[in-house]
C-alpha cells in the first residue's frame, strides 16, 4: 500500500474502477450503458499500467516527514493567505443566511453577491492542511483545521468537506515515519466521519431519495438510507456518462461555458440534456467532452487530466516545496473526484494553480533568516517556481 501512494495513476485510476464497480452494483444497466463504464475502466487500466513502465513516483515519506515548513518565508505567505480565506468564511457567515440553520435547500443560492465570496471561502479546504504544516503553536493548528472543516458544514458543502478530509489524509500519510505502519485508524476515522456527514447533509438538503426513478438494483434498494446516498453519490457519473454515451447526445454549448469565462452557466440540472432522471445531473469530469466531442473527446480528457497529474507530481521534486504540495493536494483530489463531477478542467481550479504559483513566487523574494549567505532574490525565485527534471 506504500508503494501505491507513490504511484501518480493511484489518484485517477482507483477512483474510476472502483466507481464503476460500484456503478454495476447499483444499477440493473441496460446493455448498451456498459459501453460508457467499459471506456472509463480500460482507460484506468491503461493508465495503470503506463505508470507501472514509466517509473513516475511521489517522493518518499522520509522526504515529505523531513521538509520543516514552520517558520519559513513560504509558511509567512501561506498562513497570511489562510487568515484571508478565514476573512472570506466569516464574512460569507454573518452577512448571508447559514444554511445548516435556516433552509438547509437554500445551500446553492448564491444570490446578492454571495458567489463573489465564497470564490475565496471556497479555498476553505486548504486551512487543515496548512495548519497541520505551517502553524508553530498548537492552537493555531487546531483552530485552522477546525474552521477548514466546519465552515463547509455550516454551508452544506460536501465537496469542500471530503477536499480538506482527503488533504488531511494525505499529509498524514505521507508525513508518517516509515518505521512505522500506516495511519489506517487515523484514516478511517477520517474516512467514516465524512462519510456521515455527507449521508446526514445529504438529507438534510435534498430528503430521501424515494424520489430518484434509476434503474435500481436489488443491493440498492436494500441499502440503509445513509448507504443509498455514498452509492448514488459514486455511481450517478459512470451511470450518466454510459447513459449519454448510448444516446449519441451531442451538445458542446456545456464545454464551451466550463471552460469560456462569463459565456454561460455550467448547470446541467434543468437542461435539454436527456438524462434518465432530471434530478440527478452529475456525469463525471469527461461529461462536458463526451457531449461536445463524443468517446474521441473524453479519452483525450482524461489523458489530460492525467498529464495535469503528472504536472503535479513533478512540483514536489525534489524536497517538496510547500506551494507544490498545495498543488499536487488539489489536482490529485480533482482526480479522486473526476468520476463526479467536473473539478480539474474549471477556472476556479486553475486560479488556484496560479494563485500558489504566485506566492511561491513571492515567498521566494522575501528575505531568508534561514539562508546563511545571502543570494539574488530573482534567481532563488526562479529556482523555486522552474521545477527540475524527474529523474
Amino acid at each position: 500500500m506504500k508503494q501505491l501512494l507513490r504511484l501518480p495513476a493511484f489518484y485517477l485510476s482507483m477512483p474510476l474502477l472502483l466507481t464503476c464497480g460500484l456503478t454495476l452494483l447499483s444499477y440493473d444497466l441496460p446493455p448498451d450503458y456498459l459501453q460508457g463504464i467499459l471506456l472509463l475502466a480500460v482507460m484506468a487500466i491503461a493508465i495503470f499500467a503506463f505508470d507501472a513502465v514509466a517509473g513516475i513516483r511521489l517522493p518518499r515519506s522520509t522526504v515529505f516527514r523531513h521538509r520543516d515548513y514552520v517558520g519559513t518565508r513560504d509558511a509567512l505567505i501561506a498562513l497570511l493567505f489562510a487568515g484571508l480565506i478565514v476573512v472570506f468564511c466569516l464574512l460569507d457567515l454573518t452577512l448571508f443566511p447559514i444554511p445548516l440553520f435556516s433552509t438547509p435547500s437554500s445551500y446553492a443560492n448564491m444570490e446578492g453577491g454571495r458567489d463573489h465570496i465564497r470564490h475565496v471561502s471556497d479555498m476553505c479546504w486548504v486551512l487543515p492542511p496548512i495548519g497541520l504544516l505551517c502553524a508553530r503553536s498548537k492552537w493555531l493548528r487546531v483552530a485552522l483545521v477546525v474552521a477548514g472543516l466546519l465552515f463547509p458544514v455550516l454551508v452544506i458543502d460536501r465537496n469542500r468537506i471530503f477536499a480538506a478530509l482527503f488533504a488531511m489524509a494525505l499529509v498524514i500519510l505521507f508525513r508518517r515515519d516509515d518505521a512505522r505502519p500506516l495511519p489506517w485508524k487515523t484514516v478511517a476515522v477520517l474516512a467514516v466521519g465524512g462519510a456521515v456527514v455527507f449521508s446526514v447533509l445529504g438529507i438534510l438538503r435534498s430528503g430521501t431519495l424515494d424520489y430518484v426513478t434509476l434503474p435500481f438494483s436489488d443491493l440498492y434498494k436494500a441499502s440503509p438510507q445513509g448507504v443509498k446516498w455514498l452509492l448514488l453519490y459514486a455511481s450517478a457519473g459512470p451511470y450518466n456518462f454510459g447513459s449519454i454515451l448510448a444516446k449519441h447526445y451531442t451538445d458542446s454549448h456545456f464545454l464551451i461555458n466550463q471552460l469560456v469565462p462569463m459565456s454561460g452557466s455550467i448547470a446541467t440540472a434543468g437542461t435539454g440534456i436527456p438524462l434518465d432522471a432530471a434530478n440527478i445531473n452529475v456525469g463525471t469530469e469527461f461529461f462536458p467532452f463526451l457531449m461536445a466531442f463524443g468517446p474521441v473527446g473524453a479519452v483525450g480528457s482524461i489523458i489530460a487530466l492525467y498529464a495535469l497529474l503528472l504536472w503535479s507530481v513533478r512540483r514536489l521534486q525534489p524536497t517538496v516545496p510547500l506551494f507544490g504540495w498545495l498543488i499536487f493536494l488539489r489536482v490529485s483530489y480533482t482526480c479522486l473526484m473526476a468520476p463526479f463531477a467536473p473539478q480539474a478542467f474549471t477556472w476556479t481550479n486553475a486560479g488556484f494553480i496560479v494563485l500558489c504559483l504566485l506566492m511561491q513566487l513571492i515567498a521566494a523574494l522575501l528575505p531568508n533568516r534561514r539562508q546563511g549567505r545571502p543570494q539574488h532574490p530573482y534567481a532563488h525565485a526562479l529556482s523555486s517556481v522552474v521545477p527540475p527534471s524527474l529523474p
